[in-house]
């Protein structure tokens, strides 16, 4: 909307933004009301029971590749040959076998792709590869 005076040509143009605060302030309120009928929770009172201990979790083996290229199996070391019947060992031991691999940072990718290799030969799905932050 524009005012024309007649001594001047300017125009003046302002926004009335009374309008729009009455508007948002409507729309709030519609807000707040209807918030909390937009949850459909039952009201139930549940029972109370004993503490349960918590399901005991075995640790995870443990194989690492040090920065000269050594395996080792929980800190014991292996030949590298032996990685793959090691690992069948105790998947027959534990069906449920939890893997965890850590290498040297300096470590050739082809020795890391070799243990994972063996890994997955040994039936081992559960596989964890350790990184540093």
């Amino acid at each position: 909307m524009a005012f024309s005076t007649q001594d001047s040509d300017e125009v003046l143009s302002e926004i009335n933004v009374t309008p729009l605060v009455d508007v948002m302030l409507v729309l709030l309120v519609v807000f707040i009301v209807t918030a909390p009928l937009l949850t459909n929770a039952i009201p139930i009172n549940l029972p109370k029971t004993e503490a349960v201990a918590p399901v005991e979790q075995k640790d995870p083996l443990v194989v690492s590749i040090d920065g000269s290229g050594k395996l080792f199996i929980n800190k014991d070391e292996i030949q590298p040959d032996l990685l793959e019947s090691n690992l069948k060992a105790a998947k027959d031991r534990d069906a449920e076998l939890r893997v965890q691999l850590q290498a040297d940072d300096g470590v050739n990718y082809g020795e890391v792709a070799r243990a994972m290799a063996a890994i997955e030969r040994a039936g081992i799905s559960k596989l964890a590869v350790i990184t540093a932050r």
